[in-house]
């Protein structure tokens, strides 16, 4: 019998690194936020199934009665390969598929927003450089540099 309460599972790839080699050796698939616990979850290279290398931590579950597993490849990616972690469970209509790529998945977007935590601040400071610079040239013109005036702090303070 199924039972009442379904819970679809939340799937999630990252690399590893084990050691001091700056190079990842596993993936991780993990499967989370998911019930009932009985759950299959497959690792798939450029299409085809792996099974040598392949560890699967036990079902853990949640303090909110749902669960999670880990499935780890251990394998060293090169350019070009595709990996695919396969998930299927009784929530869900068809299996559901994560890939990770290389240079895919949580990697490039940790990558586009540390390069927006630097650029952005920078380009602010460069806006503000030319702002400033283009009004200097106006008080100039005018003999003397305008004056600050205090304002009122709003009501609500």
């Amino acid at each position: 019998p199924v039972p009442l309460l379904l819970v679809e599972p939340e799937v999630e790839i990252y690399p590893v690194q084990s050691g001091s080699l700056p190079r990842t050796d596993r993936l991780v698939c993990a499967v989370m936020d998911f019930y009932p616990p009985e759950i299959e979850v497959k690792w798939f290279k450029n299409g085809q199934e792996e099974v040598e290398r392949v560890v699967v931590t036990d079902v853990i579950q949640n303090g909110d009665w749902t669960y999670q597993v880990l499935v780890m490849l251990e394998t060293t990616p090169q350019p070009g390969d595709t990996y695919t972690c396969h998930v299927e469970h009784v929530s869900l209509q068809q299996p559901l598929t994560r890939d990770w790529g290389q240079w895919d998945g949580g990697h490039s977007k940790m990558l586009v927003g540390v390069g927006g935590l630097v650029l952005g601040p920078a380009a602010l400071a460069l806006g503000l450089l030319v702002y400033l610079r283009s009004k200097k040239g106006e008080w100039r013109g005018r003999g003397a540099v305008p004056a600050l005036t205090r304002v009122a702090p709003p009501p609500w303070w």
